[in-house]
């Protein structure tokens, strides 16, 4: 596809999709604050975003609105074919600079990756980088808890059944379940809270707020990670858990939840 900057090439490396239901953890907490980050305002269709480099190896970000296509070549490569991903310039909302994830892969033919000059994408903005991994905090919080979704049984074998009440007590739990339950009764912005098909008529359930993330299957238990608990995982079991002011119980909690979680489409 060309790069609308300077009518070059980019060599389109991989995509993803910016939407409601579905946006890269490392984003934010919720849709309008993975917007914010690449400068972009919330729109009810969602964006995808397409990560290449220029001819020069340059690193960029190109965000376009047709969400369809880009989904299109992202269920092609997950089932191993080819699909040559060429966005019209018509769709292109924003070209930034760098990117905002770790990419493993570069152009063949072409200078390794680096990002281009400040300034480079005309928004004078430093240009996108992926978080550090060496720290604890909101990114690794939220990654967790899409680890715990996507390896529930593991986890589910791993953390003990009594880790639940041995947390019961501890007040970013508590605060967490509290807000988690607020959203029961006004809704949050669009993306704190996700429900998708878990298997045998459950879902999971995904939530996130200020300084913590839950991660839960409808049917069993729920996880809660903190951001003042650096790569520790609370369990709230089914019964006996921690009950405080307002929360309703993890099974109600849970229903409740997914009833008003946005669903992929």
């Amino acid at each position: 596809m060309s790069d609308e900057e300077d009518g070059g090439s980019l060599y389109v490396l991989t995509a993803v999709l910016l939407t409601p239901t579905q946006f890269p953890a490392v984003f934010g907490d919720d849709f309008p604050e993975a917007c914010a980050l690449l400068g972009v305002q919330p729109s009810a269709e969602g964006y995808g975003l397409v990560l290449g480099q220029d001819e020069e190896g340059a690193r960029w970000t190109v965000v376009v609105d047709d969400v369809s296509l880009v989904a299109t070549a992202i269920a092609s490569w997950d089932c191993g074919m080819e699909y040559e991903l060429s966005p019209d310039e018509r769709t292109v909302v924003a070209s930034l600079a760098g990117w905002p994830l770790e990419l493993t892969v570069a152009a063949p033919d072409v200078p390794a990756p680096h990002d281009p000059e400040q300034g480079a994408d005309g928004t004078g903005r430093v240009p996108l980088a992926p978080p550090s991994a060496r720290v604890w905090g909101p990114v690794q919080r939220r990654l967790g808890a899409d680890q715990i979704a996507r390896e529930w049984t593991d986890w589910r074998e791993r953390v003990a059944e009594d880790g639940g009440a041995a947390a019961a007590a501890h007040p970013g739990l508590a605060r967490a379940l509290r807000e988690a339950a607020a959203y029961t009764r006004q809704a949050p912005p669009p993306g704190r809270v996700r429900s998708a098909f878990a298997g045998e008529g459950a879902r999971t359930v995904r939530a996130d707020g200020p300084g913590w993330s839950l991660v839960a299957r409808t049917d069993d238990a729920a996880f809660v990670l903190l951001d003042e608990e650096p790569g520790e995982v609370l369990a709230v079991p089914r019964a006996g858990g921690p009950e405080p002011a307002d929360f309703p119980g993890l099974p109600e909690l849970l229903a409740a939840l997914d009833r008003v979680a946005i669903r992929p489409a």
